[in-house]
């Protein structure tokens, strides 16, 4: 793809999020062929949005890490994206649920790093990158399903996207997550005080750190690596959870606590 049409991709895609409004299928020259211009056209919507007074990029979103969504989304392999800081709440987030599309909800595992992640020859592992997570927390992933119907939508196209980004609330941090096992911490989501879908950390490629590892080895694959003071969202435990306007989310991960969310109605 040559450069203005990878341009005028990712304008048609920020175009969809600045106006809150559904985005059609791209014409198909407009399509990125693979990952790696799925990959080239997300940092082209980064920098748009950015320049639209979206923030910066302060963490990162990994989606179809567990069996339970790549069945949801018909998607075998892990997608990565980018999340805006104006998106990022703390423990509890109240929300207007007319500002999405049609929002959703995901129970997550996060991590916040406290070093960098830079290749040095050897792929990443799920041990070798445990020692620069500063903290692990419960998170929420707010997604929206922006797409005229994203069941059309090919992967790379939803990668450029962010992959349904639309922000997070990230639970208190926890610093000594040594002392849990993070594959057997059961994760629940909540609407409304109901329960309506669980799973548990090794539904996340495995464990956890398998999908921080997979997002380091992606990274360095194109040039890039995770910074000290990032957040990722590891992937949820929980099929997506479609909100109505006033429902009030709560998820909850043992041995990590929980996080909240209001979407008010108007």
């Amino acid at each position: 793809m040559d450069s203005r049409n990878l341009t005028r991709a990712a304008l048609q895609l920020a175009r969809g999020r600045l106006r809150r409004e559904r985005i059609e299928l791209l014409p198909e020259e407009l399509r990125p062929r693979d990952e790696a211009q799925a990959y080239a056209m997300q940092e082209e919507v980064h920098a748009i949005l950015v320049q639209s007074n979206w923030g910066r990029v302060a963490g990162h979103k990994i989606g179809c890490t567990t069996a339970v969504m790549q069945r949801f989304l018909n998607i075998p392999n892990p997608c990565a994206g980018g999340v805006f800081d104006r998106t990022v709440f703390e423990q509890h987030a109240a929300l207007r649920h007319a500002d999405y599309v049609r929002v959703g909800v995901e129970c997550e595992i996060a991590v916040r790093l406290g070093a960098d992640l830079k290749p040095e020859g050897s792929e990443f592992t799920r041990e070798n990158v445990a020692p620069a997570v500063q903290a692990c927390m419960a998170a929420i992933e707010i997604v929206d399903d922006r797409y005229d119907d994203y069941k059309r939508f090919d992967t790379p196209t939803l990668i450029a996207d962010d992959f349904f980004d639309a922000g997070c609330v990230l639970g208190a941090p926890v610093s000594d997550w040594r002392r849990l096992d993070l594959q057997a911490l059961n994760g629940s989501t909540r609407i409304d005080g109901n329960e309506v879908g669980r799973g548990k950390g090794a539904d996340v490629m495995g464990h956890p750190f398998a999908a921080l590892a997979w997002l380091a080895n992606s990274m360095a694959a194109r040039g890039k690596h995770l910074k000290q003071g990032e957040f990722v969202l590891l992937g949820s435990v929980v099929e997506t959870k479609w909100v109505e306007p006033g429902q009030q989310v709560a998820i909850h991960i043992d041995g990590l606590g929980g996080a909240s969310a209001l979407f008010a109605a108007g």
